[in-house]
């Protein structure tokens, strides 16, 4: 007897404790199967970023008490966006918040479809040099254009990202860098050159044994020796590829300094190529942020105190000046106690206007995934008074604002003051 087909629903119908099965390539997501059984908010959030207007379940292997919730909690939601609101603020906050959903969305949509593209051409730069290196220029040129293309930009931090490291730290360093690289002055074709350089390079790797592709306090010297040879190798595989020298010599000096102490040459800021300044410190800042051992994993607001405080001669002053007012001083993904003394995540920074970021509040009277961010820009009676580690944060605050087990970014259309997502003090 054939097995009656499993229902389909919509993905805005999806709840915790729901069994869905994804009919994606196990590439087009960041799950690590197709079939899982939903035990967190950000996991739904995640789903819809893909792209997914509807979604297969189990019933069998849903949870019958979180199914029925969600359903009842689903038609009530469903019914209240339907039908006008006879408050105009509450109607207010509703199409602010879809609007925070949607592009909060497109950001997780575009970064999971970069970060897997980036996958691609990584896995094939060297089997397929010259289709690599097309993937690589028409990403990097598009996110070139879209940088480019909407005014101020707003650096986003995404949910709970999965998936391959190694793309997911190129994507980083791409957005980054161009955001930066922007924010410099640069020209197009000088932006183009520096985002196909940035999710190129760490390619080099690819030709370094498993065990010495990851910088270890406890390497030995020839395994040390063995791991910085991935900055020229990378320099000769993006030349096999065919790709301009610009390119190749902002990979071989990604890992130079300022002041003569990086590698492979020891060269000065002078001798560096501009691509190759900005890749130094924004490949510098993800791996503060984004260990190989997560356990070392730095806030996005200590890493940006410990590379000035400690390492600011390592990097060109006015790329680090730069650097530092894109991000402002407490980055998105930053933990924070605002002055009136509640604790908050920070979500987006306006790359222009950074002192003022978005943020997420820990309010228990709002479900988390109804809460809207709070821009700082149309509440000058609230400022930052100082930033946390997670496990500072009383338990009930923790658990709110989830903090990321990693720090991974995209860009938006930047705010101003009167676009509606102010949220409520």
């Amino acid at each position: 007897m054939t097995e009656p087909p499993l229902p389909v629903i919509p993905v805005t119908e999806l709840r915790v404790g729901h069994f869905v099965l994804l009919d994606l390539g196990w590439m087009d997501h960041p799950f690590p199967r197709n079939n899982f059984r939903i035990t967190t908010a950000r996991q739904i959030e995640t789903i819809r970023a893909l792209g997914l207007t509807r979604v297969r379940i189990d019933p069998a292997r849903s949870d019958p008490e979180s199914e029925e919730d969600g359903t009842a909690a689903a038609a009530s939601s469903a019914t209240q966006e339907a039908s006008p609101s006879a408050d105009p603020a509450q109607a207010a906050r509703l199409a602010a918040l879809a609007a925070q959903r949607r592009s909060l969305q497109r950001c997780e949509r575009r970064y999971h479809e970069g970060a897997r593209r980036c996958k691609a051409l990584l896995d094939g730069a060297e089997h397929e040099p010259a289709r690599a290196a097309g993937e690589a220029q028409a990403l990097a040129g598009e996110l070139v254009a879209e940088i480019c293309g909407q005014g101020e930009s707003a650096i986003r931090l995404l949910g709970d990202v999965q998936g391959d490291r190694g793309a997911q730290h190129a994507m980083n360093v791409a957005v980054l860098s161009l955001l930066l690289g922007r924010a410099l002055g640069l020209e197009a074709a000088a932006l183009q050159t520096l985002g196909t350089a940035a999710l190129l390079h760490d390619v080099g790797k690819l030709r370094l044994p498993e065990l010495v592709r990851h910088k270890d306090d406890a390497f030995t010297p020839a395994q040390l020796k063995a791991y910085q040879e991935h900055a020229e190798l990378g320099a000769r595989l993006v030349r096999a590829m065919g790709l301009p020298e610009e390119v190749a010599q902002a990979v071989a000096q990604h890992h130079e300094h300022a002041d003569g102490s990086g590698f492979p040459t020891g060269c000065l800021a002078e001798a560096m190529t501009p691509a190759a300044r900005v890749l130094a410190l924004v490949n510098r800042y993800d791996r503060l942020c984004n260990p190989h051992h997560p356990a070392k994993a730095l806030t996005p607001h200590e890493a940006l105190a410990l590379l000035f405080a400690r390492h600011r001669a390592q990097f060109e002053a006015r790329t680090l000046a730069a650097f530092i007012r894109m991000l402002g001083v407490y980055p998105p993904g930053s933990i924070v106690q605002l002055s009136d003394g509640r604790y908050a995540q920070v979500q987006a920074v306006n790359a222009a206007r950074p002192l003022k970021p978005r943020v997420l509040v820990h309010d228990p009277t709002v479900p988390r995934s109804e809460a809207l961010l709070l821009d700082l820009q149309t509440q000058p009676q609230l400022s930052i008074q100082r930033s946390l580690r997670p496990d500072q944060l009383p338990r009930a605050a923790l658990d709110y604002l989830e903090p990321r087990a990693r720090y991974c970014y995209f860009f938006e259309r930047a705010l101003s003051a009167g676009d509606g997502e102010g949220g409520v003090p």
